[in-house]
């Protein structure tokens, strides 16, 4: 996994409010095993027509926005447990995801696939909202380190809350089983002292 520290970057806005992991990533492009190629079909029913071109009136297909940072409404990633949603958002290139509530599974999904969820009150993100819609090229920046949101337009900055082991498995590039080969050495001197 890439190491996150610390991102600014530019946003993608989604005012959506309860976006479920159908609507994330279909379940009709669930086929596969791997994580290959699921950026492609990120909210395809919404980005894309039934003839396969894309919906002008998206987000996605919208030049103005890009940036590695979605903010969406309240309530996303409810519904299913896939972890597809993740890797659909981490496919297409973002490395956080804003928004005043997260269902738990998607959030554990998303940090174990090196997406960090962050929580903000809903104040915070109707601002980042405003800010975004005033200025399409403002900024995020987010400090996984001192666990701050910043919005660069403002100048104001929010705490959020993240586990501690899954902070430290994204600062240091980690998956779980990365982790555990890490402390090799600590698992191996514990199993030669133990006594049968």
């Amino acid at each position: 996994m890439e190491k996150f520290v610390k991102l600014t970057s530019t946003v993608v806005p989604l005012p959506i409010e309860n976006v479920d992991t159908d609507q994330i990533i279909p379940a009709r492009f669930l086929k596969a095993t791997n994580k290959d190629g699921f950026g492609d079909h990120l909210f395809a029913d919404w980005r894309y027509n039934k003839d396969g071109s894309p919906k002008a009136d998206f987000v996605l297909n919208n030049p103005t926005y890009k940036g590695s940072i979605l903010v969406a409404g309240k309530n996303f990633g409810s519904g299913s447990s896939r972890e597809h949603a993740a890797w659909a958002i981490a496919g297409y290139g973002f490395k956080v995801v804003v928004s005043s509530f997260f269902a738990d599974i998607f959030k554990n999904n998303a940090l174990n696939n090196g997406v960090l969820p962050v929580v903000v009150t809903p104040e915070f993100l109707n601002e980042i909202f405003q800010s975004v819609s005033e200025n399409p090229n403002m900024t995020l920046t987010v400090d996984l380190e001192n666990q701050t949101i910043t919005n660069n337009a403002t100048g104001k900055s929010e705490k959020f809350d993240i586990n501690v082991y899954k902070k430290e498995c994204l600062i240091k590039g980690l998956d779980d089983i990365d982790y555990l080969l890490s402390k090799k050495d600590l698992i191996e001197a514990y199993e030669a002292s133990r006594t049968f």
